[in-house]
């Protein structure tokens, strides 16, 4: 993969970097300044990128917003957020265009190389990696979606596990029951939700946008 490297940091943007291309992918541009993340998004079209939410020149929110901004230009360019902070509005925005490949980490969160990797290559496939956190901040307050509402108490779990991006049998393995006890709880959601596509790998992904994107 081709990927893009937003992060102000000198020592946690060369160990991303480093780390990135020992498991055999390519960092082809690193960025420490939102202008400087949303010039190389354009000029280099990744297949993902890795970008951290506070950056200069305010050390606000410059990095989210330059991935926005790449967003509306290259609709569907894959983005993982990396950041220690969850910044609740635009990362709703991040989500609502329903195109998946989107992710959001927290970094005291990210405890191994496999589990950054995996949901890097989860994201550029334009699946989804939602840290938990986040996940529970962005739903903190909320009313139902529409179709959640209709979600059991074991099918709304199996939803949140699949929008951390587990697998049926990592979500199983969470909530010690088989895969295919996960697979029918899934395929009862997806009717719910209205969600059809033959694709599970699709179906999944619009079923974890409209969970987080609920109002």
């Amino acid at each position: 993969m081709r990927i893009v490297v937003a992060e102000d940091l000198y020592l946690l943007r060369d160990g991303l970097v480093r780390l990135i291309e020992a498991c055999g992918h390519q960092v082809v541009a690193t960025a420490t300044t939102g202008p400087e993340t949303l010039d190389a998004l354009r000029t280099w079209r990744p297949d993902v990128a890795v970008i951290d939410v506070r950056m200069p020149p305010s050390q606000s929110d410059e990095g989210l917003r330059a991935a926005l901004a790449a967003r509306g230009e290259m609709p569907g360019l894959p983005v993982l957020i990396l950041s220690q902070h969850v910044e609740q509005l635009y990362a709703r925005e991040l989500l609502a265009d329903g195109s998946g490949g989107v992710g959001y980490l927290l970094k005291e969160s990210v405890f191994d190389a496999d589990q950054f990797i995996g949901a890097l290559e989860r994201v550029a496939a334009g699946g989804t990696a939602m840290d938990p956190a986040v996940i529970a901040k962005l739903l903190a307050g909320g009313s139902p979606g529409r179709g959640l509402e209709q979600l059991t108490e074991r099918e709304y779990s199996v939803l949140g596990l699949m929008a951390e991006g587990l697998s049926n049998q990592a979500i199983g393995r969470r909530l010690f029951l088989s895969e295919s006890a996960i697979s029918k709880y899934t395929t009862s959601l997806f009717g719910k939700l209205g969600i059809t596509d033959d694709n599970d790998s699709n179906r999944r992904v619009r079923a974890v946008l409209a969970y987080l994107n609920k109002p």
